[in-house]
């Protein structure tokens, strides 16, 4: 891939795990995975402004360093998911619908259980 592609796409990356900080259904930690890997091979300056980011580069570095995610980050997670989830299977009709909405839930927060605790 050209570098100025990789470059597109880990902002894209960026603004997409910036947009899942605040909400629930968007991961972060994925999306910045993706930037991180992107801007790792088009642009060293880019790749050392996330990782040194004092709020997003906390993500990468802990993920890439195998100490997982904080406790409180879990269970806040956990939350808004399910009530975002609870809310959505509540105004929708459609049993299939609600029935994938469950399941996507259930996956989402059996990845999160799974992933380490950061203590």
């Amino acid at each position: 891939m050209s570098r100025i592609v990789l470059i597109i796409v880990g902002s894209i990356a960026v603004l997409l795990a910036v947009l899942g900080v605040f909400l629930p259904l968007l991961p972060t930690t994925p999306f910045l995975l993706l930037a991180s890997a992107c801007y790792f091979r088009s642009s060293p300056r880019m790749y050392r402004w996330l990782v040194s980011n004092r709020i997003l580069g906390n993500y990468i570095l802990n993920f890439q360093s195998g100490k997982g995610i904080p406790l409180r980050g879990k269970i806040v997670a956990l939350l808004l998911i399910w009530t975002s989830m609870s809310f959505s299977i509540y105004k929708i009709e459609a049993v299939v619908v609600q029935l994938i909405l469950v399941a996507v839930g259930i996956a989402v927060s059996l990845m999160i259980l799974r992933m380490k605790t950061l203590r």
